[in-house]
């Protein structure tokens, strides 16, 4: 039994359960759409979302790590460079409004809906994940370390959320492409009022990312602010 609440805490923890559910919810969704309309009409949803669920996997792992061998920091070393590799997957998910058009029978709303639950999943997959990197970070190098990473890794998110959507490079390319993906991000990067599209994106990506994840992390149980009041109440 202590096992199965250390279990249920550690996934509390990781905020496992509503993204289930969130997860769940899409997938029906999408079946209802499929049995309506006998089409597989945005199936690209679907494995978009496998592949948000893998930078959370590798955030579970490391956090998992980080707890049975808190002291050996460089064990978080591989899962965290392929959280990094994976992490743009995610919130990739929100650009998937791209494909959006009327395709009747099915009304536009529910074609709305539809790609928003997805979208929205993968989104808060991405920022739980990155809490649970941040927090790993912050524990070993400091929280000034910490933020410095969370923001780093922001920013390559907009910009591989970009390469992935307008290159139509994937992650499967940095392993078995390096080169020429590298070529494409540096000649982007590296020029970039040549590439306004490309820095715009990149901004605009980066700065939404940025201000959900500090609305995200900036959340607290109320009862928590109530604490100290009622510490300091005399007792009557």
């Amino acid at each position: 039994m202590s096992l199965l609440r250390s279990t249920h805490r550690f996934l509390v923890s990781q905020s496992f359960y509503p993204l289930v559910l969130a997860s769940f919810l899409s997938l029906i969704f999408f079946i209802g759409r499929v049995v309506y309309t006998d089409s597989w009409n945005y199936r690209n949803l679907v494995w978009n979302l496998f592949l948000a669920w893998v930078p959370y996997g590798f955030s579970m792992l490391a956090a998992g790590i980080g707890r049975l061998a808190p002291r050996h920091g460089w064990l978080l070393i591989l899962p965290g460079v392929a959280w990094l590799a994976f992490f743009p997957n995610a919130p990739y998910i929100i650009t998937d409004f791209y494909h959006l058009v009327l395709r009747p029978p099915v009304p536009l709303w529910f074609d709305i809906m539809l790609i928003a639950i997805f979208a929205f999943t993968g989104f808060f997959l991405a920022i739980a994940s990155l809490r649970t990197m941040q927090y790993l970070v912050e524990r070993h190098l400091g929280k000034i370390i910490g933020w410095l990473f969370a923001i780093g890794a922001l920013g390559l998110s907009g910009l591989g959320v970009y390469m992935g959507r307008f290159g139509r490079w994937n992650t499967w390319d940095i392993l078995l492409h390096p080169k020429p993906v590298l070529k494409d991000i540096a000649e982007h990067v590296l020029n970039p009022l040549e590439n306004p599209g490309f820095t715009g994106f990149t901004l605009m990506f980066t700065a939404v990312l940025f201000v959900f994840y500090l609305m995200f992390v900036s959340m607290s149980h109320p009862q928590a602010a109530e604490e100290p009041e009622r510490e300091n109440t005399p007792i009557r």
